[in-house]
């Protein structure tokens, strides 16, 4: 099933991406790999587009692409491919999800590397944790990293994790996407025989015929053409008696 084998290498590379994504969240939590209370924690971070977007809501998506090459959905009124043109459109459905959920980790994760990471900005060893950078300015402007005085390493920590947080989702929005198409394909042909089943020969159905059927319709023309020789004579014979 072409459909089927492709969804299920899409499944087999969202399965990593969701772990990893979940990974990458959990680390932020830790900021600059210290433990921090929650009020030190950037905001965005609480909003779990890791852990939830690209992570849970892409297990799902993931597991059902990986079923889908031997999924016929137990066949249709009897029909095996009307089942598996059943199960492709299932997984156009999961595949919105999938969009959904990487979507929302990839909007979260421009909003936080656009607004930069929480930290204290205090330099006399109290605390005054604020958001000391605007617009991404920091991006560009390695020297205005100096401005977070703690946690150590903050700015680097934050902006690694969610760059990877970006990247994975956008793979995850563009495997989902792919799946949508190839399921809408699915659902219109079903697997690699439906062509067959649709009026239009595939290549191993068209060499079992010609090998087959075509011998077939020979011996068929070769009977007709004796039968006609046959009743050719039959008319000979009978005129030569009324003569």
């Amino acid at each position: 099933m072409c459909c089927g084998g492709c969804a299920k290498c899409l499944g087999v590379t969202l399965i990593p991406l969701a772990l990893l994504c979940i990974l990458a969240n959990i680390l932020l939590f830790f900021p600059g790999g210290t433990i921090e209370t929650s009020d030190h924690i950037s905001d965005e971070v609480w909003y779990f587009g890791g852990i939830l977007g690209s992570g849970v809501l892409m297990v799902f998506p993931a597991l059902v692409f990986l079923g889908l090459k031997n999924n016929d959905c137990c066949g249709c009124c009897g029909n095996e491919n009307c089942g598996k043109r059943f199960a492709m459109f299932t997984s156009i459905i999961f595949a919105a999800v999938g969009i959904v959920g990487a979507g929302y980790s990839f909007i979260v994760s421009i909003v936080a590397l656009n607004k930069g990471p929480k930290c204290n900005i205090d330099s006399n060893n109290s605390s005054n944790w604020a958001y000391p950078f605007n617009n991404g300015d920091y991006l560009g402007d390695h020297n205005l990293w100096n401005r977070c005085q703690s946690p150590e390493s903050i700015v680097p920590w934050n902006l690694t994790l969610f760059s990877l947080l970006l990247i994975m989702s956008g793979i995850q929005l563009l495997l989902c996407a792919i799946q949508a198409i190839n399921g809408l394909f699915g659902t219109v042909c079903g697997d690699c025989k439906c062509c067959g089943c649709s009026g239009m020969l595939t290549t191993r159905e068209h060499r079992s015929w010609t090998s087959q059927d075509k011998m077939a319709v020979q011996d068929s023309d070769q009977s007709l053409e004796g039968r006609e020789q046959t009743r050719c004579c039959s008319q000979l014979e009978l005129r030569l008696l009324l003569d």
